[in-house]
């Protein structure tokens, strides 16, 4: 039975070659010439590209040996409207015409031509059609909580096309979740994450936006978001819905607002680092005067013995602060300062310059001021042993291994921003 359908098959196949040959050579004054190879895909179904035969045939067509494609009926070419479509796109772009010997189907005329469009119209109206059903099926699958694909949010993984909590790194996310109102900075959680040697899956590093990305990410409370709206998702919840609200709250303040609160709430810079005359530390304090908040540096021989046991009892906060940071940027501009932190550099990277090194340590000054307050404290105490006040001026004694590792730190790009 199978070997009677080949010759079957064949004798149609010839038969279909000698009406196609047999109109080539009515077209002989139009300058037609049949090209030796023959296309023929005997026993393949043309409702595919994947042929043989035609893959060769477009082959020709991009190196230009072929002007006008004949075929005994359209189907022969392809049954699929989309595909022939893809094949006029490929005949246009070379162009190639397309003529069927039994149905009066030729792109050489204005009639072929008509044709041609009104077919291709009806493949546009099918691919868009195909789409908006796509759409639909996406939306409605979303509005049950479906999970539709994609890279799963970090803390879940994907078994049998469902979102499973991955406890292991969904304790990681309950953290972050907890610890963000605790800070309301994301550059600081982005170097705690760091610390914990918390990675994204793929292994990189997590970075302020890739946490504000995660906080915003309503998967986490168990939702399905499509277009702007959440709806119940098939996935269980990993941050409950009080946790999520408290950050919330804090993402709805300006960047501005949380610096300036955090500015308040943050342990003072020269804290633990400033010493008076007598050798006394001197402790951060502050009070208030309606809405504004002043700060000092008092004395604990002051705090001890009352006022006036010590020469200098307290200083304004942003004073005493402002003189040491002036006193650090002069010490980057010095050139024995940068040559010194170039050598230091070059232990841990042969390949740095010493105008790298210059550059990393001017980058202080303009980056400065943008710094949240924790970052600020971070550097001083890194950079300052200690700062001693005496009733004749201001003396800032620098850590000798503090200033390498800062331009260090800084030459591979690890500075904090502001928020």
């Amino acid at each position: 039975m199978q070997i009677d359908r080949l010759e079957q098959e064949f004798n149609s196949l010839h038969a279909q070659r000698e009406a196609c040959e047999a109109f080539i050579a009515s077209q002989r004054s139009e300058g037609w010439v049949l090209v030796r190879d023959q296309y023929d895909d005997g026993g393949l179904s043309g409702g595919t590209l994947d042929r043989p035969g035609l893959q060769r045939l477009l082959e020709d067509i991009e190196d230009g040996l072929v002007d006008v494609v004949v075929v005994y009926k359209i189907d022969r070419l392809s049954r699929s409207l989309a595909d022939f479509a893809k094949l006029v796109e490929v005949f246009d772009r070379n162009g190639v015409t397309f003529v069927s010997v039994t149905q009066s189907f030729n792109t050489t005329t204005s009639m072929g031509r008509l044709t041609l469009n009104i077919l291709l119209s009806f493949a546009q109206f099918e691919r868009e059609v195909t789409a908006e059903r796509i759409r639909d099926k996406v939306a409605a699958s979303r509005k049950k909580g479906m999970w539709m694909g994609g890279a799963p949010p970090y803390g879940y993984r994907v078994e049998n096309r469902k979102l499973v909590v991955d406890e292991d790194a969904a304790e990681h996310v309950r953290w972050i979740f907890a610890r963000f109102p605790e800070i309301g900075s994301g550059t600081e959680l982005a170097r705690e994450v760091a610390k914990r040697g918390i990675r994204t899956p793929r292994g990189n590093r997590i970075d302020k936006k890739y946490l504000y990305r995660m906080l915003n990410n309503r998967a986490y409370i168990g939702e399905a978001v499509h277009k702007g709206e959440s709806y119940p998702g098939e996935h269980d919840a990993i941050v409950d819905r009080e946790t999520w609200e408290r950050v919330h709250a804090i993402l709805q303040e300006s960047p501005r607002k949380r610096a300036a609160r955090t500015r308040a709430e943050t342990p003072a810079l020269l804290k633990g680092l400033l010493y008076g005359p007598d050798g006394a530390a001197f402790s951060p304090t502050h009070t208030r005067k309606g809405e504004r908040l002043y700060r000092y540096y008092v004395s604990q021989t002051v705090l001890k013995h009352g006022a006036g046991s010590c020469p200098i009892g307290r200083v304004p906060a942003g004073e005493i602060e402002a003189a040491v940071i002036d006193q650090l940027r002069a010490v980057f501009r010095q050139p024995e300062i940068v040559a010194g932190t170039w050598k230091a550099a070059r232990e841990h990277a042969d390949d740095i310059t010493e105008a790298d090194a210059r550059g990393a340590l001017q980058q202080l000054d303009p980056l400065w001021d943008e710094l949240f307050p924790a970052e600020q404290a971070r550097i001083a105490a890194l950079l300052v042993e200690r700062v001693e006040l005496g009733t004749d001026g201001l003396n800032v004694r620098l850590r000798v291994d503090g200033l390498n590792d800062l331009a260090r730190e800084m030459l591979a790009g690890g500075l904090g921003e502001a928020v």
